[in-house]
């Protein structure tokens, strides 16, 4: 994005970048100016005030490489809504952990090595993460480095940072659209039977948790998920080494497929327990390390990255009788999935959530327990104005009595060809009677016969 008019009293104009092509402007408002508000956008996009190459736009519009934005002056932020984060103060400590971390950067990416035992995201009781540390990373103009996904506080190993927006989108189009190939190395409790197998086990948050712990889950809440190993080495029968590859990405999945066909991951004991560790001078550390990313590049080449083993994995592959130049497997080329496929699989994703989300609002509106007195729900078809007040149960029982006489009085007409049905007077009335009068008021006047 360049600025061609910087004054803010001004119309300005920005030429879309690589970046933002093929974004919706509403979005890039919230990537560029996020100080404008959805609000304003939309006012300005109903009044044609915004303009891509002369032409009105709307705030779907899909933005292309190389156009010209018209943005009028003006537009403040909503309350409570900031605009772009400051940059966070760092110790030098952490400036240095961030700088040691780094296996390779360009334009677009920033790849770590991630150790064990730090998180990728702040939350309760977690202040030290690697999501703290990118603004170690940031340029003094430009954004803000951001995850594109995620590895457990424990695992360590390769870990893709986007340093622009652009290249954000298009690294989680990749992950989303299964392209992009994660290879781990885990060191395993005993020996699987099956040397190259695939894991297709469901799994789903276990109760009670609070998401914190997953389960195999073969009802219709688990989610679809599959896993490949093989086998690299073997120490006796006590353990071996294997290649990972998780073909789905969900929470803790490896951990959880390992564990359920019997052989949990060497320290692992929250899914493993005491069957996860093995005796003698072997690390009670986790080894599971995320070895090898290889992904597409948004300029056009393969990202293909390997992280070395922290200190505890490569001591315990030493004491095994493990050489880590064995486990260099052949990997199979990437297979390119286009845009549209992505695409089309995300949104069939975020709908399905979506909907699950729906479900579950629905159950909470069902079992909640009612507050007070209700208002009687009218019946379908009586509609309530504004300002008017719910029909009572009399209101409605009148209704219905008129609707059946006259729903009666038409059969019995229909039947009569077409004249009116004379009915027996009803009793205490005689048939040459009149009305009466009403009291304290004028005569009411019969109808002329």
């Amino acid at each position: 994005m360049s600025d061609t008019q910087g004054n803010a009293d001004d119309v300005r104009q920005f030429t879309v970048g690589k970046d933002d092509d093929g974004v919706r402007l509403d979005r890039w408002f919230k990537r560029n100016l996020p100080a404008v508000g959805f609000a304003t956008v939309s006012r300005w996009a109903r009044t044609g005030q915004l303009r891509v190459d002369g032409k009105r736009a709307d705030v779907d519009t899909r933005l292309e490489k190389g156009q010209v934005l018209r943005v009028p002056p003006g537009g403040s932020a909503p309350a409570g809504i900031k605009g772009t984060r400051p940059k966070k103060p760092l110790t030098e400590d952490q400036i240095a952990l961030a700088e040691s971390m780094i296996l390779t950067q360009d334009r677009a990416a920033i790849v770590l090595n991630k150790p064990p035992g730090l998180a990728t995201q702040g939350g309760s009781g977690t202040h030290e993460h690697v999501d703290g540390l990118l603004d170690a990373y940031a340029d003094e103009k430009g954004p803000r480095p951001r995850l594109v996904h995620r590895l457990d506080k424990d695992t360590s190993g390769v870990l893709l940072i986007a340093r622009t927006p652009g290249s954000a989108a298009f690294f989680s189009k990749r992950f989303s659209g299964r392209s992009a190939r994660k290879i781990y190395w885990a060191l395993i409790t005993g020996v699987p039977d099956i040397k190259d197998g695939l894991i297709e086990l469901p799994l789903a948050k276990q109760p009670g948790t609070g998401g914190e712990k997953m389960m195999v889950d073969e009802s219709e809440h688990g989610q679809s998920a599959r896993t490949r190993y093989r086998v690299i080495g073997r120490a006796g029968n006590a353990a071996c080494w294997v290649e990972l590859q998780p073909l789905t990405g969900r929470t803790h999945q490896l951990r959880v497929h390992m564990a359920a066909i019997g052989h949990p991951i060497v320290g692992d004991g929250k899914y493993g327990g005491q069957a996860a560790f093995l005796t003698g001078s072997i690390s009670r550390k986790m080894h599971l390390h995320a070895r090898r990313l290889r992904i597409e590049h948004p300029e056009g080449d393969l990202l293909d990255v390997t992280a070395p083993l922290p200190e505890h994995f490569a001591a315990s592959m030493a004491q095994l009788g493990f050489d880590e130049a064995d486990g260099e497997l052949p990997l199979e080329p990437v297979k390119l999935i286009p845009d549209k496929v992505i695409e089309k699989r995300a949104a069939k994703a975020h709908a399905k959530e979506y909907r699950k989300e729906r479900r579950g609002e629905r159950r909470k509106r069902i079992d909640a327990p009612p507050s007070g007195r209700a208002a009687p729900k009218p019946r379908a078809g009586v509609k309530k104005g504004p300002g008017s007040k719910a029909p009572t149960g009399t209101a409605l029982a009148r209704a219905s009595a008129g609707r059946a006489s006259a729903e009666r009085n038409a059969a019995e007409r229909s039947a009569n060809g077409g004249k009116p049905v004379r009915r027996a007077p009803a009793a205490g009335k005689s048939a040459g009677s009149k009305p009466k009068a009403p009291t304290g008021g004028a005569p009411r006047r019969s109808p002329r016969g």
